[in-house]
């Protein structure tokens, strides 16, 4: 029996009449008549019973009932969950995450997304650059965010915004009185670098500022994440260079100027993704994502520092 089928007898059983049931299920009586006794004969037992009042069920056609309205309802919830997968409404969000990228911008994008696909499951993932890469191709993750990322075949990257820099100090530090600092003026300061990663990042992006330049880096400290860096800035053991989010970093005795150079003026945020992925949910959220970055740019127009 198909689901066709069961809805004609579940009109039948409903109406108790042939006449009623016919007029609900929008066709004529005789064909509704030759259904129910085809069904009837593929069963091998009657589930109504002809009066002149109508029909009642037999034992068989309650037993029927009892399960048919399940069916159909199971039917039907499938197929709108097909319909609501197949828009992105409902599913799985994996996003690859990392340092100082999760105190501002990504929160943004993800409650944006959430307020208009409140049904898809978003799960973070804390991976570095090359774990992202990994994951991306191994389908551990939908989505990453990083910066400075490689260019590969089979994967897409898309500019989210660019960041300022900024100079990460200790408030007792005789620079801490300025209103930016430029990179000269950091020459020969204990500079405090991140993240120390296989793949090149800021870190790497900070050293060529300095050799572009001609000013003298002194590296403190090489550490993993935007964390550890500030809590040793606040430890007095250095200075350091940071995008805009990692000034949402609040640290007792840490203050944030704008950085003043001809080469380190901004960083990008970019997202990455498979580019066969063809999955509604991605697509939705990559929505999402270029909205933000088109409404950040009307917003706050680049500037360029001298």
């Amino acid at each position: 029996m198909d689901l066709r089928q069961m809805r004609y007898v579940l009109a039948l059983a409903e109406e108790r009449s042939f006449s009623k049931a016919a007029e609900r299920l929008h066709m004529a009586q005789p064909p509704l008549s030759r259904q129910i006794r085809q069904i009837e004969n593929d069963l091998g037992v009657p589930l109504f019973i002809r009066t002149a009042r109508g029909v009642d069920l037999t034992e068989a056609g309650k037993s029927l009932l009892h399960d048919v309205p399940n069916i159909l309802g199971l039917s039907k919830l499938a197929q709108e969950r097909a319909v609501r997968a197949g828009k992105g409404l409902v599913g799985d969000l994996h996003i690859g995450i990392f340092g100082s990228g999760i105190l501002n911008v990504i929160p943004l994008l993800i409650q944006q997304f959430h307020a208009l696909r409140p049904d898809v499951r978003i799960r973070l993932h804390s991976l570095t650059k090359d774990e992202q890469i990994r994951a991306l191709r191994e389908h551990r993750i939908t989505v990453g965010f990083n910066r400075l990322l490689p260019s590969e075949d089979d994967l897409a990257v898309r500019l989210v915004l660019r960041e300022p820099m900024f100079v990460g100090l200790y408030e007792s530090h005789p620079l801490a009185s300025k209103e930016e600092i430029s990179l000269s003026e950091l020459a020969r300061q204990p500079m405090i670098l991140y993240p120390n990663a296989p793949l090149p990042g800021l870190a790497q992006y900070v050293i060529s500022a300095f050799r572009h330049e001609n000013v003298e880096l002194t590296i403190a400290q090489e550490v993993e994440d935007v964390t550890t860096c500030i809590a040793l800035v606040s430890a007095k053991l250095g200075l350091c260079v940071t995008p805009e989010s990692g000034t949402m970093l609040r640290l007792s005795n840490v203050v944030f100027k704008p950085l003043r150079s001809s080469y380190l003026k901004n960083i990008e945020l970019s997202c990455v993704y498979r580019r066969a992925d063809d999955s509604p949910v991605l697509a939705a959220f990559l929505d999402v994502v270029k909205s933000f970055s088109q409404g950040r740019a009307r917003s706050k127009p680049s500037k360029t520092r001298s």
